[in-house]
C-alpha cells in the first residue's frame, strides 16, 4: 500500500508541475502582469484546494467512518486524497524555490515541509488517514484565501466581489479551519495512549503551527479587509502611507498584509 501512496504522490508531482509550466505558456490578465507569477501559482493552489477539500467533504459525507475511526477506518480512496495532496505541496515548494529567495519562501515552506511529514506518515503506515482527510477540509477556506488573492493581483479591491470573498475567507475559516483544527486537537489529546510519542509530537507541532497561522490570517483579513474597509470622511490632501496603496483609479485603500500564509 506505501509502494502505491508513493506512486500517486509521484504522478501528483508531476501533474501539478505541468500544470505550473502549461500556464507559463498561457497569458496572464493584464492587471496581474506584475505578479505573473504569484499569479501562476495561486491558480494552481486554487485548482488543488477546490480538489481536495470538495474530495473531503464528499468522502466526509459518505464515509464517516474515518471521523469514527481516523487511524484505520478509511476506504483505499481515501489514501489517493492524502497522496495526491502530498504531490501538490512537493511541487508548490519546488515552484517557489524556483521563483523566490529563501527568505520570501520561508514561511510558505516550514509550512509545507511540516503538512507533507504529517501526511507522508500516513502514506507510508497506512494508518491516520482519516485524520489526514480531515484535515484537508482546511483546502475549503483555501479556495476562498485564493479567489480574495487572486481578485486583490486583479486590482478588484474595493469591489463587491472582493467584499463577498472577504466574508466567505472569514466564515469558511472559522468552519473550515478552525472547527477541524479544534476537533483534531481534541482528539489527539484523548487518543494520545494509542499514538505513538513521535507522531503525537509531530501532529501536536503541526496543529500548533497551522493554529497559530490561521488565526493570524484570520485577524489580519478581518483588519484589513473589514476594519479599513469602513467608510471614513474623506480628507482633503490625504497622501499614501505605509497602511494604505493608490488603486489605478487613484482611491485609496488599505494595504493587503494578509499573505497567503497557508495553502492546505
Amino acid at each position: 500500500m506505501a509502494s502505491w501512496g508513493l506512486l500517486v504522490t509521484g504522478a501528483s508531482f508531476a501533474v501539478f508541475r505541468g500544470l505550473h509550466w502549461t500556464l507559463q505558456l498561457l497569458p496572464t490578465p493584464g492587471s496581474a502582469a506584475q505578479d505573473s507569477w504569484k499569479w501562476r501559482n495561486i491558480c494552481v493552489s486554487l485548482v488543488h484546494s477546490l480538489l481536495t477539500g470538495v474530495w473531503a467533504l464528499l468522502g466526509l459525507s459518505l464515509y464517516p467512518q474515518m471521523a469514527a475511526d481516523p487511524i484505520n477506518g478509511h476506504p483505499s480512496w481515501a489514501l489517493v486524497l492524502v497522496a495526491v495532496s502530498v504531490g501538490y505541496f512537493l511541487a508548490d515548494g519546488v515552484d517557489m524555490l524556483l521563483n523566490q529567495t529563501l527568505g520570501q519562501a520561508s514561511e510558505l515552506l516550514c509550512h509545507h515541509s511540516v503538512v507533507v511529514s504529517c501526511l507522508s506518515t500516513a502514506i507510508l503506515s497506512n494508518q491516520y488517514v482519516g485524520l489526514c482527510v480531515v484535515s484537508l477540509l482546511l483546502e475549503l477556506n483555501s479556495v476562498c484565501l485564493h479567489l480574495r488573492k487572486l481578485l486583490l493581483l486583479s486590482h478588484q479591491a474595493p469591489s463587491l466581489a472582493f467584499s463577498v470573498a472577504s466574508w466567505a475567507t472569514l466564515a469558511t475559516l472559522a468552519l473550515f479551519r478552525l472547527v477541524p483544527l479544534g476537533w483534531m486537537s481534541v482528539w489527539l489529546i484523548r487518543q494520545q495512549h494509542q499514538v505513538p510519542p513521535p507522531l503525537v509530537i509531530l501532529s501536536g507541532t503541526g496543529l500548533v503551527t497551522v493554529g497559530a497561522i490561521s488565526i493570524t490570517l484570520g485577524v489580519r483579513i478581518l483588519a484589513n479587509d473589514v476594519l479599513q474597509a469602513r467608510p471614513r470622511p474623506r480628507i482633503l490632501g490625504h497622501k499614501e502611507t505605509g497602511g494604505t496603496r493608490r488603486c489605478p483609479h487613484g482611491e485609496l485603500v488599505a494595504r493587503d498584509d494578509a499573505t497567503l500564509l497557508l495553502k492546505d
